[in-house]
């Protein structure tokens, strides 16, 4: 596919730019005024300190670019105040200078990462010294440019999107992650919330920390407890030994509570004094363990909802809803669905098929086998990506990828065709030229032809996901079931076309 081009940017003119400015350390004055004066000419700021301490003192507080130190100074030597200057400002250029040349000193220089020139001064010399450190200075803030530039687009990589309400996710992350609290992420089953929750851990505080998930619906709820808290040896039937809890493996990182709206309110409870209070109690046990862990939780549900329906605790929904982040459905940012699409097909490339080798060889193949090859379907037809924009996505974002992983399977060609999605999904575009199809000379039976039609294309569509087709149609689960079972429709069929 042809990429437009165009011309590269000119580089800023030299006159827009401010002068480098450099430090000069001597604790000779007049060699500092001499040196001052000869870099002034050269059209440079300078600043001058006459031992290492009042250097550091300035580089601390005022930007340089480059630092002039003689080797002997009261106090700290020049050498010495290399590694403390990269502390405070990796990217200042040291300059060693000195009247005691020896291999010894010229090594130390050189292993400290500083240029290295000898008295009596000559300026011509010095000039070069100094022009090649502004270069190596400039080269330092071109890399650190491009690794910010980088670390900005790359920085949540795993998730996938370029829409507007995408944009607004990203940077609710990028203000949360420098903080320390709680965050609520909300969304609809397939969206990314536990991607979104491993972001914002990873780009923390405590990245580096552990990071403990918990699902809270695939747990029990006699045993949420025990997985939560963790319990002692007799504490129970079964309870062999001491079993730590999710919480404390957690312990000085983050845990992950998903499906937080699904959980008893006895554990709510029991989670809310953890936050209060920041120890909790093995099961079995009186005695209080603290705790440093950061809490994300997340929910399909509207929770706010849930407080009125008196089902979730009011006070642990103000104590996790510190910091939401709210997921869109795919479904409010159809234009992500081809980048995601790109994405997935990347991400599921079928292995390269390989011929039969020596016994000998194999360990070669697998060495010399690149992780990035694969083979499989390259791109989609357009008729193909009508359809995937066209289609709602109930499933969300982890119902596109499922659909293209079978795509990957079905295609026999680099392109991915319509014949390769599911039917539900071929079947979207026909629910724009619905038709009565059941036309007779009785109304009702009619009327019940059209209304069966109804029901099957938002079956389809939603995957055969009753309450989701209710909520397309606009009547109750309950109403539903009633007319699916008068009119004989088949659901599990429905379902079955629908993998």
């Amino acid at each position: 596919m042809p990429v437009a081009t165009q011309d590269r940017a000119r580089p800023v003119e030299q006159a827009n730019k401010p002068p480098e400015r450099i430090l000069i350390v001597d604790d000779e004055q007049a060699m500092r005024l001499f040196l001052t004066e000869a870099m002034k000419k050269q059209g440079y700021e300078v600043v001058a300190a006459p031992n290492a301490e009042s250097a550091l003192d300035l580089i601390s507080q005022e930007e340089v670019d480059v630092a002039i130190l003689d080797v002997r100074l009261p106090g700290l030597s020049g050498i010495e105040a290399i590694s403390r200057i990269r502390h405070i400002n990796p990217q200042v250029v040291p300059i060693i200078m000195t009247a005691y040349s020896s291999r010894q000193l010229k090594m130390e220089a050189v292993r400290a990462g500083a240029d290295f020139f000898t008295k009596p001064i000559k300026i011509e010399e010095l000039n070069i010294v100094v022009q090649r450190a502004l270069e190596k200075r400039r080269l330092l803030r071109e890399v650190r440019g491009l690794e910010d530039r980088l670390k900005k687009r790359y920085a949540f990589s795993s998730i996938i999107g370029n829409s507007g309400p995408m944009q607004e996710v990203f940077s609710l992350i990028n203000k949360v992650i420098k903080t320390d609290v709680t965050v609520l992420i909300c969304g609809e089953s397939g969206t990314g919330k536990e991607l979104v929750a491993q972001a914002v851990h990873s780009h923390s505080l405590r990245r580096g920390k552990p990071f403990v998930k918990l699902n809270c619906v695939a747990i029990p709820e006699g045993l949420l407890e025990s997985e939560l808290f963790g319990h002692e040896k007799g504490a129970f039937t079964g309870a062999a030994a001491m079993k730590p809890g999710k919480f404390e493996l957690a312990n000085t990182g983050t845990i992950f509570l998903d499906e937080i709206g699904d959980m008893s309110v006895s554990t709510q409870a029991k989670i809310l004094r953890v936050l209060q209070e920041r120890e909790f109690e093995r099961v079995g046990s009186t005695k209080s363990t603290a705790i440093d862990v950061r809490v994300i939780a997340a929910t399909n549900k509207d929770l706010a909802q849930a407080v009125q329906d008196k089902t979730f605790r009011e006070d642990l929904y103000f104590r996790l809803n510190v910091f939401s982040i709210y997921l869109p459905p795919l479904r409010q940012r159809k234009e992500d669905v081809a980048t995601l699409v790109e994405h997935f097909l990347k991400t599921n490339r079928r292995p390269v098929p390989h011929p039969m080798r020596r016994k000998d060889d194999i360990l070669q193949l697998v060495d010399s086998t690149s992780l990035d090859e694969g083979c499989g379907p390259v791109a989609v037809s357009e008729e193909t990506m009508r359809l995937l924009m066209d289609y709602n996505w109930p499933g969300n974002v982890r119902e596109l990828e499922n659909c293209i992983q079978r795509a990957v399977v079905m295609a026999e060609s680099d392109v991915i065709g319509p014949e390769c999605l599911p039917l539900h999904i071929q079947n979207v575009g026909k629910k724009h030229k619905f038709r009565i199809q059941t036309k007779t000379d009785n109304l009702d039976q009619t009327l019940a032809g059209i209304e069966k039609q109804l029901i099957i294309e938002a079956l389809r569509e939603t995957g055969g996901v009753q309450s989701k087709a209710a909520k397309d149609l606009g009547i109750t689960e309950r109403s539903l079931w009633h007319r699916v079972k008068k009119l004989n429709i088949d659901v599990a069929r429905i379902k079955n076309s629908a993998r």
